[in-house]
């Protein structure tokens, strides 16, 4: 069986369209619009939380059980920590990435003037070769050690002022992506605007087949993940599955590939669901969809905060292979469009184990163990023939 065709052209135009919309972790209104105008573009409903995040519901065949796809559309980014003497800017980082990998970037200024904007680069103090000589190579990394040079003639914190930047101004890395004729995505902030792309192409390849799905799949698009705070609401007790969709790290000692989809058995909070994994690496196997399995050690996704918020439910991460991960970022189309098509195919499939998660819980005696992992579950009973 194959998966439903993905339209290559519509994930790459809907990547970029993402990529140049900045959504630093607390400013991300201009992109979640984005989002919202492409879901309605596939006919969706959709809801907006307190906090931002969106939530959108591809109806199934059953509504009383359901499944969730997790993505995230924030950002690494900087904030205005203080306005210098010398007409620049001391930033700290929003979400963890070292100022070493910020170093030249080109940034945007956000004031909370919404029409109002600047320019600029990150610097390391001695920036100057042929001021500072051997020095340039040896000074340390670190945020204290770089500044933003303002495009505006400023050169004293007066100056700043008088523009109307502020302590808490938003920095955005500007992604500055570029498509390369090999098929390669360079640019910042792929983790996770490449996820979303990603999902939006699945669920647009499943309508478009007309795929009917077993139960309800809940697509739930956070604003947080990047500072630890990304599913922690947006879906109920309903949800039976989680799958997390996030970067796979491409590094020396780790197994993903930017040519595959890939499935993380474990990250830095600990193993995902078993069960689960197993089904996903099942499904991409039948499909003829190159899957990989990684380990993570020094990350975590939003399968972790919705967990830790109490959601009673199998989690597990499905990646794109990202080299250089919050710097200088890499991925392949070909990568993207398998994730695709195993979020589609997952979609479309049967709860890993439909009769036992029907509720949060069960008796002991139908808790499904290590032994046991369908290939084919049976068939789910209709509500009214269910007991716990």
């Amino acid at each position: 069986m194959t998966p439903p065709p993905i339209d290559t052209d519509y994930l790459r135009d809907t990547l970029m369209d993402l990529l140049l919309t900045p959504s630093p972790s607390g400013r991300t209104g201009a992109v979640m619009q984005l989002i919202g105008e492409h879901i309605a573009a596939l006919g969706l409903p959709m809801s907006v939380t307190r906090r931002g995040l969106l939530r959108t519901t591809l109806p199934g065949d059953r509504s009383d059980v359901g499944r969730a796809v997790v993505v995230h559309a924030d950002t690494i980014g900087c904030m205005v920590k203080r306005l210098k003497d010398n007409g620049r800017l001391e930033v700290v980082p929003v979400g963890t990435h070292s100022a070493r990998f910020a170093e030249g970037a080109h940034v945007t200024i956000f004031l909370d003037d919404l029409d109002r904007r600047y320019t600029g680069t990150v610097l390391p103090l001695m920036a100057s070769g042929h001021t500072y000589g051997d020095e340039v190579d040896t000074q340390g990394v670190g945020w204290p050690l770089v500044e933003i040079r303002v495009d505006e003639p400023v050169t004293s914190a007066a100056d700043l002022v008088a523009l109307g930047i502020q302590v808490g101004d938003f920095v955005a890395l500007d992604a500055a992506p570029q498509l390369t004729p090999a098929g390669y995505v360079k640019s910042r902030h792929l983790d996770d605007k490449a996820g979303v792309a990603a999902l939006l192409a699945a669920v647009k390849a499943v309508r478009a087949a007309g795929r009917s799905l077993p139960v309800d799949a809940h697509l739930l698009v956070t604003v947080g993940e990047e500072i630890g705070m990304g599913a922690t609401h947006g879906l109920d007790d309903t949800v039976a599955e989680l799958v997390a969709v996030d970067n796979a790290v491409i590094a020396p000692g780790q197994r993903s590939s930017a040519f595959a989809a890939n499935i993380a058995m474990m990250d830095s909070t600990g193993p995902f669901d078993y069960h689960l994994t197993r089904r996903l690496i099942r499904l991409a196997e039948e499909h003829g969809i190159p899957v990989r399995r990684d380990i993570f050690n020094h990350y975590r996704s939003d399968a972790a905060p919705a967990i830790e918020s109490g959601l009673e439910c199998r989690a597990a991460l499905v990646g794109f292979g990202v080299d250089a991960s919050h710097g200088h970022e890499r991925t392949h189309l070909d990568g993207l469009v398998r994730v695709a098509e195993l979020l589609a195919v997952y979609l479309t499939s049967e709860l890993t184990f439909r009769q036992f998660d029907l509720t949060a819980e069960g008796s002991l005696e139908d808790f499904p163990s290590v032994s046991v992992q369908p290939a084919e579950p049976e068939p789910l009973l209709p509500p009214r023939e269910r007991n716990g």
